[in-house]
């Protein structure tokens, strides 16, 4: 069939001279310690990936942006997890629309980039990690600076267990690849800065089916899932615990009182089985 029928489902294709260019969205991971400069390096990408091109929107996810708090969000484990998860869930919505999104967060569990990278897959788009590579001195005495003029920062106890936990990008692993490795402490963060131009080209760079540099996700059957809204999910939900409960009250109703072991909640369904 036509090539561009072989395209990914979140890309944007242009024939010109009988050539299929695709512009792909993209999912861009910023990761780097507490206080590494990682959302001066998002606004910096951002401002310039929008001076680069007008054909996508760029993005930028961050706990900010979903009213998350640094200090609240990861005070203990379960709730940093949960940011994690609401972050996902924001970023699943996301990338399938016309845009580049920056994840503007720690990012410091290999296995949550892993997730990100599996997102991106599904999607069928472009993805790299940016990492702003800053000495954990460096963090300790921005953090500080932020506490004394009253800027969003992070409590010391929480600082330094975030420290400890951060695992470092490895461009060998596939979710933390293509890596581009920022030095702020060193170089400072502009939007000049030649890492910034060099994700900027990969980002935006056309592609066609002879172009090797730039690496588009492909998903496999088992990541083609088909994508339900989170109204159709709960209207499931409700549905299916409503005709729960039925099954329990029309059940108690012909007990006439008497215990019951187990109820059935239809053919082919899983039978409820009640222990005391």
């Amino acid at each position: 069939g036509d090539a561009a029928d072989l395209l990914p489902p979140a890309s944007i294709s242009v024939r010109v001279k009988s050539k299929v260019y695709t512009f792909s969205m993209a999912l861009v991971v910023i990761c780097g310690q507490p206080c590494s400069g990682k959302s001066a390096a998002a606004a910096c990408l951002a401002s310039a990936l929008c001076l680069s091109t007008s054909d996508l929107a760029v993005r930028i996810i961050d706990e900010s942006s979903l009213h998350l708090g640094r200090n609240d969000s990861y005070k203990d484990m379960v709730v940093e997890k949960n940011l994690r998860g609401v972050l996902r869930s924001e970023v699943d919505r996301s990338v399938s629309r016309d845009s580049i999104i920056i994840v503007d967060s720690l990012n410091n569990i290999k296995g949550y980039r892993y997730e990100l990278w599996c997102l991106a897959r599904a999607s069928g788009i472009r993805y790299c990690v940016l990492f702003c590579d800053t000495e954990v001195d460096h963090c300790g005495e921005w953090n500080t600076k932020r506490q004394e003029k009253g800027e969003p920062a992070y409590d010391n106890n929480i600082f330094d267990d975030l420290v400890s936990r951060f695992e470092k990008p490895d461009r060998r692993n596939r979710w933390d690849s293509p890596l581009f490795e920022l030095f702020p402490s060193r170089d400072g963060i502009v939007e000049s800065s030649p890492v910034i131009a060099e994700a900027v080209s990969y980002l935006t760079k056309k592609v066609d089916c002879k172009t090797r540099d730039v690496k588009i996700l492909q998903p496999t059957i088992a990541t083609q899932t088909d994508r339900t809204t989170e109204a159709n999910s709960l209207y499931e939900m409700d549905k299916a615990t409503q005709e729960v409960v039925n099954a329990i009250v029309e059940a108690q109703s012909c007990g006439l009182g008497l215990a019951m072991n187990k109820i059935s909640l239809g053919p082919d369904l899983p039978t409820i089985s009640f222990t005391v």
